[in-house]
């Protein structure tokens, strides 16, 4: 219940000070090509449970079809300009603060996987699962893509069976200062480990 009261309280404010921020990405994504301003994917959110993620599209429309196998480059010519800076920036997750309204996910939590991920998740990796995906996590504070995917699991686990508010306010502060210094947005060989995110 107050991890709940804590992601309306962080969420609700960020979405109503930033709108008319928010509205200009909208416009300029819109105007850089005429397609769609979001894009939405499956995701599987607490107890294996699939949902519908949004983002701020950062590529051109259909570019999850072809490519790096869903995965995104530095370089990559599927990113629009403006999909370049948001991505940058990490703009392009803002969409979620509405999952988080929704409640289906939460400001902390382990990064929200695309139902092929989830299938390969056996074990005690599956823990990671007992609570609601995350904008930020404990793996992401610790170099985002740049972390061995073996690592970002028992980052996951270790988050579940060690969760505080107290750690959830850490985590948050540590990745607002992250934000600023642009690390990890890409992993090694300039390319994310997790398709589309």
């Amino acid at each position: 219940m107050v991890k709940r009261l804590f992601d309306v309280a962080i969420s609700g404010a960020i979405l109503v000070l930033g709108a008319p921020f928010f509205a200009l990405i909208g416009m300029a994504i819109k105007l850089e090509d005429g397609g769609p301003i979001f894009f939405v994917q499956d995701r599987v959110g607490q107890g294996g449970v699939a949902f519908r993620c949004y983002k701020f599209r950062s590529m051109v429309a259909g570019a999850e079809k072809r490519g790096l196998g869903g995965q995104v480059a530095e370089n990559d010519d599927r990113l629009t300009r403006v999909g370049r800076v948001l991505r940058g920036w990490t703009l392009d997750e803002i969409p979620q603060l509405f999952n988080i309204l929704r409640g289906e996910m939460s400001v902390v939590g382990p990064r929200a996987w695309i139902p092929s991920q989830a299938e390969r998740c056996t074990g005690w990796a599956r823990r990671r699962f007992e609570m609601k995906p995350g904008l930020a996590g404990w793996a992401w504070i610790h170099g985002r893509n740049l972390v061995p995917w073996d690592d970002r699991l028992r980052m996951d686990v270790w988050y579940v069976d060690n969760w505080s508010l107290r750690l959830d306010a850490y985590i948050l502060a540590r990745a607002f200062v992250l934000l600023f210094q642009r690390r990890g947005v890409y992993g090694p060989g300039g390319i994310t480990q997790d398709p589309h995110v």
